[in-house]
């Protein structure tokens, strides 16, 4: 059995010497290296970015989404897209494990688990596509992947819904982060609050603000202020459109007296939102940009013309228990897991 490199380098064919996520080009013959655990793929989800894309670009047509998934992974041997350069993550059942990985992995042939590690670095192949259910992202398929030695993954628990799983542990990474950068007292506004990562991080906030700080929803329309509210996630709902980055700083100023927010968490899916998250946090707070759609240009040069000293965050999807943080929150807020299992699962 070939022997792998435990990042996973050994699977790109293009360009050499770059790791699997910046490559345009990966091995995915699914005879397995010597590291290397190959999964049995039950369904993709897809990251939300990437799909809001690759669905407007089909015309909204779900033939042909399915053309455009199917042609990404046969030109790049794994799920990312070309625009936005995101993946997503799946659910599937582990079919065979490495010899290299015994005493390294609790794994075993026959465990179900969700991958937490993008599909824009997974070797993908693609026999079929089942379904696709574009209100949750999710594509169903008859398939295969590989997970490398340093991917990290979780086992499906038997108390939660597959879907459900699927859904949330797909942004774990933002209300993981939420809990780590949210302090006592703070003023903590979530852009896309409504969102499927956004209900998790003002969860978070509320928790880590605690009774003396204010959390502020923030979204183009009212969606799902009702339910929000009767759930006790935010202090004030906004309604604003984040791409309007003037009219934004000025909402966000009238529900603070003037004093802008300690920390903003970017959660939306599409472009030119970066300024109206710089806008509205105080000079030395923090912007978390979770969102997929956020330019780094745009964001860097944007806070130097306007004068801004902020601390900007990349949305590392990956903390320490981000997975086992996002799933508790499902265990602790039945009226929040309710409303995911009807949303998203």
């Amino acid at each position: 059995m070939k022997k792998g490199n435990k990042y996973g380098t050994h699977r790109v064919i293009e360009p050499k010497n770059v790791l699997p996520q910046p490559a345009i080009k990966v091995d995915n013959d699914m005879e397995i290296y010597d590291n290397e655990i190959r999964i049995d793929v039950q369904t993709l989800n897809i990251d939300s970015a990437s799909f809001t894309q690759i669905y407007n670009a089909a015309g909204k047509d779900v033939e042909e989404t399915k053309k455009s998934i199917l042609k990404i992974v046969e030109d790049r041997g794994k799920h990312q897209n070309p625009v936005t350069g995101s993946g997503g993550m799946l659910i599937g059942t582990v079919e065979e494990v490495g010899p290299a990985l015994e005493g390294k992995t609790d794994l075993k042939v026959g465990d179900k688990i969700a991958t937490l590690v993008s599909l824009s670095l997974t070797p993908l192949r693609i026999d079929e596509i089942i379904e696709i259910r574009p209100e949750i992202d999710q594509v169903d398929i008859k398939g295969k992947a590989i997970l490398f030695e340093s991917g990290i993954y979780a086992k499906i628990p038997s108390d939660l819904p597959e879907n459900l799983v699927l859904s949330v542990l797909d942004v774990a990474g933002a209300p993981a982060q939420t809990a780590k950068i949210a302090k006592s007292g703070e003023t903590v506004a979530v852009i896309g609050g409504p969102g499927k990562a956004g209900m998790l991080c003002l969860y978070e906030a509320k928790r880590r603000v605690g009774p003396t700080g204010k959390v502020i929803c923030l979204n183009y329309d009212d969606t799902r202020f009702k339910e929000i509210k009767e759930m006790g996630l935010a202090d004030v709902c906004l309604e604003a459109d984040a791409t309007d980055a003037v009219g934004t700083l000025k909402k966000i100023e009238e529900v603070t007296n003037g004093e802008l927010c300690d920390v903003v968490i970017n959660c939306v899916n599409v472009e030119n939102t970066e300024m109206a998250s710089i806008l509205s946090t105080k000079d030395d707070g923090l912007v978390y940009f979770f969102s997929m759609a956020t330019s780094f240009t745009k964001a860097a040069l944007g806070a130097e013309g306007v004068g801004k000293d902020v601390n900007m965050m990349i949305g590392n999807g990956y903390t320490k228990g981000h997975g086992e943080i996002t799933l508790q929150i499902m265990r602790e807020c039945k009226p929040l897991r309710d409303l995911y299992e009807k949303l998203f699962a």
